[in-house]
């Protein structure tokens, strides 16, 4: 059989070449004509995964090693018979960990502020765990899980304009159905906002409106924004890089633990599909977050400042600053 990997996947080098016929490409070079008679791929967000890449292909199975999958077109795969996997919470501790120590790097270490999390999936689960161990007031909007669970323990979008100091989203990116989060942040979500708060998107870059975050910057009602997922990657706007007090180029799940568990989930998905031999990863690490951090821990696990420093020095830089991060330890 023969797989195609995307070159950029860390630890993923060798892994299946003993079993299979591997092909390992940069994004550009993933397209019709080098997919046309592969079995399988392993791919990351770069690839956009539809007709146009996928038509007459014998391709079968692929696997994404990140969380989200709206580089994927799942309907048109279902359509086809092509089984899609990702890799859910598997960067989640390092996401949190950027989250808090952004939030450090803003205000500080103390906990004299709300906090208003969007989205209380892998991600925003660790950041309202850790929040709340840290004595932080935490609001928390999940519309879905409010719906199945029941509405205690949740809050609505108004409540978080109204009363946050800092808001961080953590939402998929979806257009369609009960709940779409495409431009959950826009002008009539920030026109409410009381508290001036600190903004931070890691999650997807539509899910906050660029227009929107540059007009609540301009006239105040943002106070800061921290942005990583940007819209238009990697063509991002320099007015929103200029005025974000934290920009990096969406590497927020990038820790090395984060990537050994894409890595190792998109192996293990792959090798169950197909019936394959089990294949063995000499990295082992921790299956989850630290469930006991401080502020002053977080903080000093990660400096995003310095990843601000070197996007903003260099925007046209953001693909290559990217695929070279140096990945980070997570919060212990």
């Amino acid at each position: 059989m023969k797989i195609i990997i995307e070159k950029n996947i860390p630890f993923i080098k060798g892994l299946l070449d003993n079993i299979a016929e591997v092909s390992y490409l940069s994004p550009e070079e993933i397209n019709a004509e080098t997919m046309r008679d592969a079995d399988a791929l392993i791919t990351r967000t770069r690839t956009r995964c539809d007709a146009s890449l996928l038509e007459g292909s014998k391709c079968s199975f692929i696997a994404t090693a990140t969380i989200g999958t709206d580089h994927i077109d799942l309907d048109y795969c279902r359509s086809r018979g092509i089984t899609v996997k990702n890799a859910p919470g598997c960067n989640a501790p390092a996401v949190a960990q950027y989250v808090m120590a952004s939030i450090a790097a803003v205000r500080g270490c103390g906990n004299d502020f709300t906090l208003g999390v969007v989205g209380a999936g892998h991600v925003g689960s660790i950041i309202v765990d850790w929040a709340r161990s840290m004595g932080i007031r935490t609001l928390v909007c999940d519309p879905p899980r409010a719906e199945k669970e029941g509405a205690e323990g949740f809050c609505t979008m108004d409540e978080i304009a109204r009363e946050c100091d800092v808001i961080t989203f953590h939402t998929p990116m979806t257009r369609e159905g009960k709940y779409p989060t495409f431009h959950l942040l826009d002008h009539e979500f920030t026109a409410k906002l009381k508290r001036k708060p600190l903004i931070i998107n890691s999650a997807r870059g539509p899910v906050t409106d660029t227009a929107a975050l540059l007009d609540g910057l301009r006239d105040g009602k943002i106070g800061h924004a921290a942005i990583d997922c940007w819209e238009g990657e990697p063509g991002i706007s320099r007015e929103l890089l200029e005025k974000a007090v934290i920009a990096t180029p969406h590497i927020a799940g990038y820790s090395r633990e984060g990537k050994i568990r894409a890595t190792r989930m998109a192996i293990d998905a792959l090798t169950s599909h197909f019936g394959l031999p089990e294949v063995e990863m000499k990295e082992r690490v921790p299956s989850g977050a630290a469930t006991e951090v401080t502020f002053s821990s977080v903080a000093a696990s990660y400096d995003p400042l310095s990843d601000t420093a070197a996007l903003k020095s260099a925007p046209e830089t953001f693909e290559q600053l990217r695929n070279t991060y140096n990945y980070r330890d997570e919060a212990r």
